[in-house]
């Protein structure tokens, strides 16, 4: 019998991305059954499946405490998740950052605050470069950069939702030789692409400009992204490492374990090898 496998997705996205519709015939050549399912769908028997494959849930950052309620949904009907509940929850705050940090990975430095409290870090870096960013979202959203001290920035801090962020130095190498994202499946390497920022700005998402180029990483910048997920606990099934290069050293800015953009028409086996992946998983 085939197992049949919900890839949960947003509502704007409820027959996936097309950049993503590849896996669906990955899925089917692996001899598994794939449905597209909205998760905020209140009709969708997640129990009738075998597992649920979470893909472009886009939105899930807008609608944190729903998601973070689905989540119990799909833990109390017994139905397997991939990646897993605990592995999502864990990465859907940015907060695990410094954990990684604790465990030895060379991470962008990086500072928690909320509150007066990040106007008290803030104005420790007076002069200096920074970026803030909340520490639950996605897609830049509600990202500032600026000379922390300087009235732009106030007047931008300013405008910030009431919520936990994190305070980085700005990294001026993802201007100059651009952010590195690589994929593995079940913890083996799968691709990697630069993504390189629009002339002018700092953020490297193809929605504010950027662009993206298929790249074998040297060995120095695959061993740090294979640190980095070795770190973060059991070998998920996907996983996208992003850092930059500093100093010759690879550093972490994010290992996203929940909803990454795959880049999978930059390297067309990977489909192949994610739905391997998730086959050995079911």
């Amino acid at each position: 019998m085939t197992n049949r496998i919900a890839l949960a997705t947003s509502a704007d996205y409820a027959e996936l991305h097309p950049d993503e519709r590849p896996l669906l015939d990955a899925l089917r050549a692996a001899g598994l059954d794939p449905v597209v399912e909205v998760w905020t769908d209140p009709s969708v028997d997640w129990s009738a499946y075998d597992a649920v494959l979470l893909r472009t849930v886009w939105d899930y950052f807008w609608l944190y405490a729903e998601f973070t309620e689905w989540l119990a949904q799909l833990d109390k009907s017994g139905v397997p998740v991939l990646n897993s509940t605990d592995q999502v929850r864990w990465n859907s705050d940015k907060q695990y950052l410094l954990e990684l940090r604790e465990r030895g990975v060379a991470i962008v430095p990086s500072q928690v605050a909320a509150g007066a409290c990040l106007r008290e870090v803030v104005a420790g870096l007076a002069g200096q470069q920074i970026v803030v960013k909340p520490t639950v979202g996605g897609n830049a959203l509600h990202t500032v950069r600026g000379v922390a001290g300087s009235p732009e920035f106030e007047q931008a801090l300013g405008e910030l939702p009431d919520v936990v962020y994190l305070v980085q130095p700005f990294v001026p190498e993802i201007q100059s030789d651009g952010e590195w994202s690589l994929l593995f499946f079940n913890g083996e390497f799968s691709h990697a692409v630069v993504k390189r920022p629009a002339a002018g700005d700092y953020r490297v998402q193809e929605s504010h400009g950027g662009r993206t180029t298929p790249t074998d990483p040297p060995a120095a910048v695959l061993a740090g992204a294979q640190a980095a997920l070795a770190a973060s606990g059991p070998t998920p099934t996907y996983a996208r490492v992003d850092g930059v290069v500093v100093n010759d050293r690879f550093l972490l800015m994010e290992i996203e374990l929940i909803e990454p953009y795959l880049f999978l028409p930059q390297s067309p086996a990977a489909a192949g090898k994610l739905a391997a992946a998730v086959a050995a998983r079911v």
